[in-house]
This record gives C-alpha cells, sequence and structure tokens, in this order.
C-alpha cells in the first residue's frame, strides 16, 4: 500500500544539508530515511525532529539506553510497526541485545530489566497510558534519576509517542528511501526481502507484541 503522505525524492532535495542528513538516515538509521523523507515536505519540521533526536536521544543528559528501551516500549504500546522494528546502534555497541527488548510490554514482572530501567518504563507507561501517579511513583523515580533526566526522559517519550501514534496512520515501510542499507535495523529486518519474510511468519506478531489494526 502506497505511503499517506508521500515520500520528497531525495533527488529533488536542492539543500546539501538535508540530503547529507537523510544519507545520514540511510546509513545510520533512527530515524530511519522514510520518515524523514515524509517530514521533508516542510524543513522546518524536517530539522525541528532531525535536531531532537540529535540532541535528546542520542546525546543528552540520561543514559541513551534507557530511552532506548523506553523508545520501543513506547512502539510496543503504541502499535508502531515501523518505529518498533528499528534498534539503536549506539546502544547496540554499548551492550544492549536483542532479548533486552522482549519484555518490554511485562517489564515490571521481568528479571531481565534493573530497578532502574524498570522506574524508567514505568515512567515511559504512564505518560503513554495517562496512569495516574502519586507520591510513591515518584519517589521511585527520584531515586533512581537526577531532575535534569526526569525532564529529558519524560519529554522524550513524549515526543516519540506523538511521533510514533502519527507515522502508524502514514503506511510506511522500511526499504523504500534511499534502499540498500541496513542502520538500525532490527534483526529479520536488514533487507526489503529479509522484512517480507520476517512479516510473513505466522508468529510475527506474537513476537513482536505488536498486532495490526484488523487484529482483535
Amino acid at each position: 500500500m502506497a505511503p499517506r503522505i508521500s515520500y520528497v525524492d531525495p533527488a529533488t532535495i536542492t539543500d546539501p544539508a538535508m540530503t547529507e542528513e537523510l544519507q545520514r538516515c540511510a546509513r545510520e538509521g533512527t530515524p530511519r530515511p522514510e520518515s524523514q523523507a515524509v517530514r521533508a515536505h516542510v524543513p522546518a519540521v524536517f530539522w525541528s525532529f532531525a535536531d531532537t533526536w540529535r540532541t535528546v536521544f542520542h546525546q543528552g543528559v540520561a543514559d541513551h539506553s534507557i530511552k532506548e528501551l523506553c523508545r520501543v516500549y513506547v512502539s510496543r504500546s503504541v502499535l508502531c510497526e515501523f518505529c518498533g522494528n528499528q534498534r539503536s546502534i549506539k546502544s547496540a555497541k554499548a551492550g544492549l541485545i536483542e532479548d533486552d527488548y522482549r519484555d518490554l510490554i511485562n517489564f515490571e514482572t521481568s528479571t531481565r530489566y534493573d530497578d532502574k530501567q524498570k522506574a524508567a518504563l514505568s515512567y515511559a507507561e504512564a505518560i503513554t497510558w495517562d496512569l495516574p501517579t502519586d507520591d510513591a511513583f515518584w519517589a521511585r523515580l527520584h531515586a533512581h534519576f537526577s531532575e535534569p533526566e526526569l525532564v529529558e526522559i519524560g519529554y522524550f517519550v513524549a515526543v516519540t509517542m506523538g511521533q510514533q501514534r502519527w507515522l502508524r496512520t502514514l503506511n510506511i515501510e522500511h526499504h523504500q528511501v534511499l534502499a540498500g542499507q541496513d542502520g538500525s535495523m532490527a534483526p529479520g529486518f536488514e533487507t526489503a526481502e529479509a522484512l517480507a519474510r520476517s512479516k510473513a511468519d505466522p508468529d510475527y506478531w506474537a513476537k513482536s507484541k505488536i498486532r495490526p489494526a484488523t487484529a482483535a
């Protein structure tokens, strides 16, 4: 199915900086070039997202891998396949492995995450699902994070939640813009052919904790 908002063809972009950033997206991902090729219809939107992703997600004061776990928790929660099938290269280099993504929806009962990671994920959960927060909730967060870290994680979760809710409506897919590079793609999604095979797996939806919009 065609995307609901067209991709801007990178060959038509005359801004060298925008072209360079799209090439970086293809090479390194997070974000991948397809979502940025949609945002490229409005350069201010393109750069607003690129700058936020660089300074708040890839850089910033809070641990990057904790923000990465929160990002994919949001993906699993709001059913954004496009975002959920990406992985942070920076987190992988820091030691995050694929199994670390598997228990995100049930993080509180999982033995895979430490107390700090669970606290951050509870923060993402509360923001994503509009849950009530009490003194105990905030005491838990303040026990593990500074106020600047809490500002950054909260802002990041809010930004990524809104973006992912939007992207899931667009019918965009990987390997459709500047194809041929697999930067940040999850295992089994590195190429268009691998992506098709993975989605044809009857267990795909259960493994990913994502359900198609038409599923019960």
